[in-house]
Parts: structure tokens; C-alpha cells; sequence
């Protein structure tokens, strides 16, 4: 069983067996063979979600899960060594494809229980031909070192660092002698690295590897040939590189399959071999991933166990692949693919996020010797959605600060230390970090407190770069999208757990909040007598400058006139407005401490209120209080306050007896509402059906994250 994460065992699960076992064919952490689900041929599976939902966490998994039971390499497409050549590399015989399939092939060579190393004839000899392509110079020793590591591949594990070494020298001094003029550097080294195939080993399959290049298109049965026409396909870029490449990690695959024929190395070698490819939506990974499907869907047989994974929903990559939710394949993929259609092959699972449960139980290991408030960690589901990143590093946050912090706002501004040879830094700043693309981090801190592509225009031509303008805006919005984060009704940024983050960076930046203040003025502007519903609106960013007078004299009058689930919805969205700081006794924000929202919603304020002229007092002060509740309730950054809740209640029950014809809908609220905060779950606005008789209204139900606004 998975040993560190939680809501994942439909892929690691043993018994009854979990997606991974069915494909490799093994039980995670054991040496015992599990009967496979797609026996012919596997399907690659693609794991896809946005940013922070654990795909990285999954794959490092199942490297521990298998790692010395079965062949298993792992690789980052964005780690750095896959960005460019090394300094003294040409870049026409380069790329990022041949460099993971070095990588991968030094991984999965590595000797498992029961078998002994894999060696890679075929690869190490079309890898030496595409460096060979760049070998323009006597520089003997570089050489040397660039052989020397492909070479490797064809270790047994009884020779290591001997006869590569001999191979080495063979090649480097042909490639000296060809650079002084004795002879064409490419042909010389693939001579040498061919003769040393078919000197170094008599056996039958070294043989066969040794000539594998003859079929190359166009070779015409020689396999020198065949190497230099790869090489120099490779060189040539473009296409021409591709089909180099596609067969390169055909050599690999293979090489492997080799590796697993005969009924010796069978009865040795359990499972299938794994290849794990972190962020496959960066090169090298669109190349593997289309090189390996393309095959398969002609008929190139490989059983390789691909996992990948994938930011975003890979749509626009894989049109073709099977689709479920990762709980649908627990027991079975439920994947057959299209014979004609390469993306067919692959299988995509969409990783979901973790349950309330599982947040409980990681912050309770977090917090192992720390008391934790009973209502952190719902809370925490609450903010994150139950994002993996977002709740491990809050319960390390809560780890370090509490009893000092005493709200979830806190534990985000509070430094964490997440390494101990690092300082720490703010929890919020670390989480940004990786949730968002780092290019676009102070566009998207702007742009978060706007609610569609007309307000974000407005705040980038007031508060962005000249060039930033609305095709920059439009740009930003597919980028999101096509990373996970699409926009959402009524916010320009989708994702709420996200969107708070970067309000929260607007509102610490600068000097005095005075960019968190210029947003909102600009909205307030762009919003005054704008269009339909923008009262809505203009008033959520009115609280959220901390002045209330208008948002309570617009509930106040239009209380005995909007249909009730409208009206729910617009108080819901004007106090869905954040709050990261204090406000003073007049309501303006400031640099001080403290929540005054609680005093308001209690009536303690009510003595000092002025109420103006010609309004219901009564009404006016019970609007005011209810505003204020459900502003510090519906707040994702503070615990929720049970006095509130009872005062909550008490509120929407009295205005429930002022609309007879909106009475359901309003004592519906009055339950619902007061539970939800309690149980660390957002405001919903009642369902459809709730009162019969309230029929002034064309509301069709609205999701748990309804913040649009539209009345």
C-alpha cells in the first residue's frame, strides 16, 4: 500500500489490485506478480489536473513503490538538463528526446531483484551516431567523455568502466584521425561503434542489435548506412529530427523487449518495465509521448509501462485518448483504443482533489504534537478545495505557528521552513510559487480582483505596462485554461484557493495597500452605472475598501423587492469580498490587527450606528448585522466564529417572517448557512424548488462556488 499519500488508491491499492499493479504487473512495494489488465499492449497513461494536485508526488510514488523490483526510471521534463546542450555540445546534435532517453535508459538499466542489468545495444549505438554529427575538432578528451557515458548502456555490470573505456578510446582516436584528415569523423565513429558491438559480444542478441539499423528507410540493408542517414536526419531538424527521434525511442523499446525475451530472462524479470514522465507537457515530453503512441498505433509492440503527467486537462494534445476521473479506474481502465488514431492510445486521469477526510488526516500527521483548533482542518478543505500542495503546506505552516496563529490568514503570511538548510519564507509566497506560471506572477496578482475580460482590461490599462494590453489579457485567459485554471462565472481567475492567494499578494504589495486600493477603485469606476448587474459588483469591491454604507442601503431596499433567491445570491456575493486586514471603527482599511466584522454581526456596534433618515431602523440595523456575518463567515482565511453562526441564524429567521412569499427560501439559508460554516463548506445559495412560491426569480441552482453576482 502507498505509504505518504492520501485519496490516491485507486492507483497504488494492492487488494483489490489499483491501476498500477493491473499495468506493471507487480504489487507496489512487493516482488509478486499481479495478472495484467492489458495483457497485448498497455495503455499510456496520462495523469492531468492543474498545478499542486500531486502528479509529481504520485510519480516519485510509484518510483519508491517499484524501484529494485522491476526496471523503473523517472524523468522531469522541466528539470534543466533538458532546457539546452552543454556548453561544449553543438546544438545540431543535440535535443531534449535524446537526452531523456539517455536518462531513461541509465535508470532502467540498473540491476532488480532477480535480474541483472539491461543493456542497451541499439540506443548506445544510434546515441554514439547522433553525437558523432557534432564531433567537428580533435578535442580527444570531450570526446572521450561524451562516448564513455553512451557506451555505458551496453555494460553487463561485469565489465563497467573497462570495456566501455576500451570502446571509448577506439572511438575517440578514430575521430582524431578522421579530424587530421584520414577520414569522414561521422563514418568513423559509427564504424568503431559497430565493430565494437560485434567484437565485444558473440551472442546472438548482440548481434541482431548490432545490425538493427539496416532497416533504417533508405539504408539498403547496411547499418552503417542507416546510422548516418539517422544522424544526419537529426542534424537537419525540423521533421527530419523528429523521425530521427521516433526512431531513436524505438531502439529503447526495443532494446528493452529484448531484454525480456526467452524463456530465461522471463522467468527473471516480473512485471513490466516503468517509465514515469514528470511534466510531459514540456520537451522532451510531446516527443516521447507521440513517438510511442505513433508506433503502438502502427503496429510497433512494446510492453513498457508509461505513467505521465500532464498540466492541464490534455485536450488539445491527446484529442483522441480514453477519459475518466481517477476513481473510475480503481478496479478497471475501462480503455480500448482506436486501431487508426495514435492519441487513442493513451489514457488520461484526471487526478481529483483530496476529501475533507484526508485533509483531516494530514494535518493531524503534520501537526502530530502540536493542538490543532478542531476547526483547522475543515477549514483548510475549505480554502484549498482540497488542493495536496495547499494542505500540506498549511498543516507544516500550522505545524511551525500555532497556538501563536489563530487563522488561516495567518498561517499564509507567517513564514514557513520548508528545508532546513533554506530560510523560510511566507506560506502564501511558496505556494504561488508553484501554483502559477512564475512569468506572469504580477499580471495575475493585478488581474485576480477582476471578473471577466472587460474588468481586466480596465485594471491592466490602469495598473499594468503599456504593453500589456487586451490581446496580453486574452493570451493570459488560454494560458490559464490550458493549465487547469480556467475562468470561472463572475472571476477572471477560475480557481477560488488561487484567487485568494493572489489578493493576498495584491494586498501586501506596495506601501500602505495602496495598489490593493487602486484595484478597487478601478472597479468601482469601471463598475459605477456600467451595465446590467453592476451593482453587484461595484458593491463587492466597495467592502472589500471596507465601506459598507452602500451595500447595506442596497440589501436594505431591495429586500422587499428582488426575488429572495436573487437577493440571497447578491448578499452572498457582495460578502463573498476579502478581508485580509483590519478595518477601523469608521470601516477603512488599515495596517493594524484585528476583525471588527464579529462586534457588527453581534449587535455590539449597533448602539453607535447612526441610521439615516426616513429607513426602518430595525431593518436597516438587521441588514447590517447580517452583512457582517456573512462576510466573517463566508471569509475561507477565518475559522468560523459559532456565535456568528447563532446570530446568523437568528437574523434570516426574522427576515423569513417579512416575506411570506420568500419564507422557505429564507429559513432554508438560515439552517443551511450557519451548518456550512460550521462543517468548513461555502455558501450555497438554496436550491431550486426550496420555496414553490417564490416564483420572481429565474434562477436554475448555482454550484458551491457561485461568486458571479448576476441578480
Amino acid at each position: 500500500m502507498h505509504r505518504r499519500l492520501h485519496g490516491r488508491g485507486a492507483l497504488f491499492d494492492a487488494d483489490p489490485a489499483g491501476l498500477a499493479p493491473r499495468l506493471v504487473g507487480l504489487r507496489p512495494y512487493q516482488h509478486r506478480a499481479h495478472p495484467f489488465e492489458h495483457p497485448a499492449e498497455p495503455p499510456f497513461v496520462v495523469l492531468t489536473g492543474a498545478r499542486g494536485l500531486g502528479k509529481s508526488a504520485v510519480l516519485a510514488e510509484l518510483r519508491e513503490a517499484y524501484k529494485g523490483h522491476t526496471p523503473v526510471a523517472l524523468v522531469d521534463c522541466a528539470d534543466e538538463q533538458f532546457a539546452g546542450p552543454p556548453a561544449d555540445r553543438p546544438a545540431e546534435s543535440w535535443s531534449p528526446v535524446a537526452q531523456a532517453l539517455l536518462v531513461i535508459a541509465e535508470q532502467l538499466a540498473e540491476p532488480v531483484t532477480g535480474a541483472g542489468r539491461i543493456q542497451f545495444p541499439r540506443l548506445m549505438t544510434g546515441l554514439v551516431a547522433v553525437a558523432a554529427g557534432g564531433w567537428r575538432d580533435a578535442d580527444s578528451e570531450r570526446i572521450r567523455r561524451e562516448v564513455e557515458r553512451i557506451l555505458l548502456l551496453n555494460e553487463s555490470g561485469s565489465w563497467v568502466g573497462g570495456l566501455a573505456g576500451r570502446w571509448a578510446g577506439k572511438v575517440a582516436a578514430k575521430v582524431v584521425a578522421a579530424a587530421t584528415g584520414s577520414g569522414p569523423i561521422l563514418s568513423g565513429a559509427v564504424e568503431a561503434t559497430l565493430e565494437s558491438v560485434a567484437e565485444g559480444f558473440a551472442n546472438r542478441r548482440h548481434h541482431k542489435a548490432s545490425v538493427w539499423y539496416r532497416t533504417y528507410p533508405n539504408a539498403g540493408g547496411h547499418a552503417q548506412r542507416g546510422l548516418i542517414l539517422l544522424s544526419g536526419h537529426f542534424r537537419a531538424g525540423g521533421t527530419s529530427r523528429e523521425h530521427a527521434e521516433r526512431h531513436l525511442v524505438r531502439a529503447l523499446l526495443a532494446d528493452l523487449t529484448e531484454a525480456y525475451a526467452g524463456v530465461l530472462p522471463r522467468m527473471k524479470r516480473l512485471g513490466r518495465p516503468l517509465v514515469l514522465l514528470d511534466n510531459a507537457q514540456d520537451a522532451p515530453g510531446p516527443g516521447l509521448v507521440e513517438a510511442v503512441l505513433r508506433d503502438r498505433s502502427e503496429g510497433i509492440a512494446d510492453q513498457v509501462a508509461f505513467i505521465g503527467a500532464l498540466r492541464g486537462d490534455g485536450r488539445e494534445v491527446l484529442r483522441n485518448a480514453v477519459r475518466h476521473a481517477l476513481p473510475e479506474v480503481a478496479r478497471r481502465s475501462g480503455w480500448a483504443p482506436d486501431v487508426a488514431v495514435p492519441s487513442s492510445r493513451a489514457l488520461l486521469v484526471a487526478l481529483p482533489a483530496l476529501s475533507p477526510d484526508d485533509t483531516l488526516h494530514i494535518v493531524g500527521a503534520v501537526c502530530d504534537e502540536v493542538p490543532v483548533p478542531p476547526q483547522l482542518p475543515h477549514a483548510t478543505h475549505r480554502l484549498t478545495g482540497g488542493n495536496p500542495l495547499g494542505i500540506a503546506l498549511l498543516a507544516e505552516s500550522a505545524a511551525q505557528h500555532l497556538p501563536e496563529a489563530t487563522s488561516l490568514g495567518a498561517l499564509l503570511t507567517a513564514d514557513v521552513r520548508l528545508y532546513e538548510d533554506h530560510d523560510g519564507s511566507p506560506a502564501y509566497r511558496e505556494l504561488l510559487d508553484r501554483l502559477v506560471p512564475a512569468d506572469r506572477l504580477d499580471e495575475l496578482t493585478v488581474l485576480a480582483a477582476a471578473h471577466d475580460h472587460d474588468s481586466a482590461c480596465a485594471l491592466a490599462a490602469a495598473l499594468l505596462p503599456d504593453d500589456f494590453g487586451p490581446s496580453d489579457v486574452r493570451a493570459l485567459q488560454t494560458r490559464l485554461a490550458r493549465e487547469g485554471l480556467p475562468g470561472a462565472p463572475g472571476q477572471f481567475v477560475g480557481d477560488p484557493f488561487v484567487r485568494t492567494l493572489l489578493l493576498l499578494r495584491l494586498h501586501v504589495s506596495g506601501t500602505d495597500h495602496d495598489r490593493w486600493r487602486a484595484a478597487h477603485e478601478t472597479l468601482i469606476a469601471h463598475y459605477t452605472g456600467s451595465a446590467e448587474h453592476a451593482d453587484a459588483y461595484r458593491l463587492h469591491h466597495e467592502l472589500s475598501l471596507g465601506t459598507t454604507e452602500s451595500a447595506v442601503a442596497q440589501l436594505r431596499d431591495t429586500f422587499p423587492t428582488l426575488g429572495t433567491r436573487d437577493w440571497l445570491r447578491t448578499l452572498r456575493f457582495v460578502a463573498s469580498a476579502p478581508y485580509f486586514h483590519a478595518h477601523s471603527a469608521d470601516g477603512r482599511d488599515f495596517t493594524g490587527h484585528g476583525d471588527r466584522r464579529a462586534a457588527v454581526a453581534l449587535g455590539r456596534t449597533d448602539a453607535a450606528q447612526v441610521v439615516p433618515d426616513g429607513v426602518d431602523a430595525v431593518l436597516h440595523l438587521r441588514i447590517r448585522r447580517l452583512l457582517h456575518a456573512v462576510w466573517q463567515l463566508a471569509d475561507p482565511l477565518v475559522l468560523p466564529d459559532p456565535r456568528v453562526c447563532d446570530r446568523l441564524r437568528f437574523e434570516l429567521e426574522q427576515l423569513s417572517n417579512l416575506r411570506p412569499a420568500g419564507n422557505a427560501l429564507l429559513w432554508r439559508a438560515s439552517r443551511d448557512w450557519p451548518a456550512a460554516a460550521l462543517a468548513g463548506r461555502p455558501l450555497s445559495a438554496p436550491g431550486r424548488g426550496d420555496d414553490e412560491g417564490d416564483t420572481d426569480d429565474g434562477d436554475d441552482g448555482d454550484d458551491a462556488d457561485d461568486r458571479s453576482g448576476v441578480a
